[in-house]
């Protein structure tokens, strides 16, 4: 029973589990902000490496490629520790969205980018016959095709984007991580961090299944 005691204290999973609901509610804030900022972004990045003028391409493709190649840690300490000495000071979460958000939009980049050149060039030939304009034929015709080839990746990306928000404990901001490791100082046991990864599984489980599902759903709609 010592086991049950150490990593599996109930009284201690009593106590420690508000602690640990306002540390999940700041990592689902977390999460999502960076989702919607990185996903955003990702779309502008995406249009100018592919149409923008041959400058703007290249620093795109910098960009995207300097971001996929750094982890994300590496990225936050930048944005929060290095940032200040620059004279730009951001608090724990606007420093973790930013940097999450600016990894994502790399690989967002990238996947808006081969769903939209997978697009058959007759629909732009189509559309630049029916006189229509660039931002019409993009918003109207073109990405809502490529948007089915885009969600399961994006939505895989979105998953790995909310395990990394356990990050943003290192600059001190209260999420989950953070929460859990403060509780098992508090109350000198482990099980806090037990309950910490059983939480962290019933947000993204849901989000693993999700995107499993949507991976088949939308390759039988290209049978």
């Amino acid at each position: 029973m010592e086991i049950f005691d150490i990593f599996f204290n109930l009284d201690v999973m009593r106590r420690a589990f508000p602690i640990l609901m306002r540390g999940m509610l700041n990592t689902i804030f977390l999460g999502t902000a960076a989702i919607v900022v990185g996903g955003v972004l990702g779309v502008l990045i995406c249009l100018v490496r592919l149409y923008a003028p041959k400058w703007l391409r290249l620093l795109a493709v910098f960009y995207i490629d300097i971001f996929r190649a750094i982890p994300v840690l590496v990225v936050l300490i930048l944005v929060y520790y290095a940032l200040p000495f620059a004279g730009i000071v951001f608090s724990s979460f606007v420093a973790a969205t930013i940097a999450l958000a600016l990894v994502l939009a790399a690989y967002t980049a990238e996947v808006v980018r081969a769903g939209i050149e997978a697009v058959p060039k007759g629909q732009f030939e189509a559309c630049d016959a029916l006189g229509l304009s660039f931002a019409t034929t993009m918003r109207k015709v073109v990405l809502p095709q490529a948007f089915r080839m885009m969600i399961p990746p994006l939505a895989s990306y979105g998953v790995a984007i909310m395990k990394d928000t356990s990050l943003a404990s290192v600059v001190a901001m209260d999420d989950l991580l953070k929460q859990a490791t403060d509780a098992q100082a508090l109350f000198a046991n482990p099980t806090p961090l037990v309950l910490a990864a059983l939480l962290y599984i019933a947000i993204l489980w849901p989000l693993v299944r999700l995107t499993g599902w949507l991976e088949q759903h939308f390759k039988r709609g290209y049978r």
